[in-house]
């Protein structure tokens, strides 16, 4: 294929964790990175956060879910308004309210052409209901862009991607190969909760948004049966590719009602560490290193356990040059690029989808 002309493209992510929107600029042509660009945040104000909070779970046209997805489309649009000038097209993940890709799909809030319109600027969306219709999970969505990460900081031996976000997954890949959807390039799975149920319990317990810098946790003591049990969970068993939805584990939660704060959060922190670990059994070859993105990274607790658990170095992505806390948003201006050129998104090694297929959809600003 004749090499396109990379171009600037603003792209978003909203996780599980439901703190904010990030948005970042990456220069790329849907293959390689070439650039990255500004970035910017906005956070989730309570009144939006409860509003999607209270449609969690739901489908379209189901109660709540059309205030949910005005507050996606709100703040979406505030903080890609500061970036959108230097963009040519815009990457939009939506909030993922429902993930059922054996049952009834999966549902993300919020509609691209909107933005579309508001921005001025086209817009790829709806990145997941392709994947799933033809048998796919429809999740993680963002290996092919570690592939691209991996081979612009000059790496020459498999290693893996650990993000810990609301929901935890690996991808395991081989820079060694040309493309990312070729068979060995690449495996991607959810691992099991990360960040959501140690948010919930903080929330719940002390009205916070998360345990900042584990220091919750840092005062507990692991309940070892719990963390057993979980382990025992059939997710555990199954093989990959596979995703789960938010609040698969929410059984996880009531195991710890009986501790105090700081074992519930140690416990559940525990948990998010050795879910990861047992992931990499699945792993087609040994790693050289593991490096770490989304908010948990933040976690030391949570660092320290990892670290523990693997026999090789566990790094944040920041060791590398990279920026853990917008390598999302950037992953769907990447995948906005590929929709772009009709190039794939996902492939049998990452979401389990029957071949590699182009997802998304590009929305124009009305004239």
């Amino acid at each position: 294929m004749k090499r396109a002309e990379p171009i600037w493209v603003l792209g978003t992510m909203s996780g599980t964790s439901l703190d904010g929107v990030d948005a970042a600029l990456l220069k790329t042509d849907g293959e390689r990175i070439v650039e990255f660009g500004r970035h910017g945040y906005r956070s989730y104000l309570e009144p939006e956060r409860a509003a999607i909070r209270a449609a969690l779970g739901r489908w379209p046209g189901e109660e709540g879910v059309a205030r949910a997805a005005a507050a996606v489309e709100l703040a979406h649009t505030v903080v890609m308004s500061r970036l959108a000038g230097a963009a040519d097209l815009a990457g939009f993940h939506g909030q993922t309210l429902a993930h059922e890709p054996e049952g009834r799909g999966t549902h993300q809030a919020g509609d691209g052409s909107v933005l579309a319109d508001a921005l001025g600027l086209p817009v790829a969306w709806d990145f997941r209901t392709a994947d799933v219709r033809l048998g796919g999970q429809g999740a993680p969505l963002a290996p092919f862009f570690h592939f691209a990460c991996a081979r612009w900081i000059g790496a020459d031996a498999p290693l893996a991607f650990l993000n810990l976000g609301g929901v935890g997954n690996l991808t395991w890949l081989d820079p060694r190969l040309p493309s990312p959807d070729l068979p060995g390039a690449c495996l991607a799975f959810d691992t099991g909760p990360a960040n959501a149920p140690i948010d919930d319990l903080v929330f719940r317990r002390r009205g916070l948004s998360r345990d900042e810098g584990g220091a919750l946790a840092a005062q507990g003591q692991v309940d070892e049966d719990i963390v057993s049990r979980f382990l025992a969970h059939p997710y555990f068993f199954r093989m990959p590719p596979k995703s789960l939805d938010r609040d698969a584990f929410s059984g996880l939660s009531e195991t710890v009602a009986d501790l105090s704060d700081a074992d519930a959060a140690v416990t559940l922190t525990a948990a998010a560490a050795v879910s990861a670990h047992r992931g990499a059994r699945h792993f087609p070859a040994p790693v050289a290193r593991i490096l770490v993105t989304g908010g948990g990274r933040h976690n030391p607790v949570l660092m320290a356990m990892l670290q523990t658990a693997f026999d090789v170095p566990v790094d944040p992505v920041e060791a590398v040059g990279l920026n853990g806390d917008m390598l999302e948003a950037q992953a769907f201006a990447y995948l906005a690029a590929r929709v772009r050129r009709g190039l794939p998104t996902s492939c049998p090694g990452t979401t389990g989808v029957r071949a590699a297929i182009g997802g998304g959809t590009i929305s124009r600003p009305k004239a």
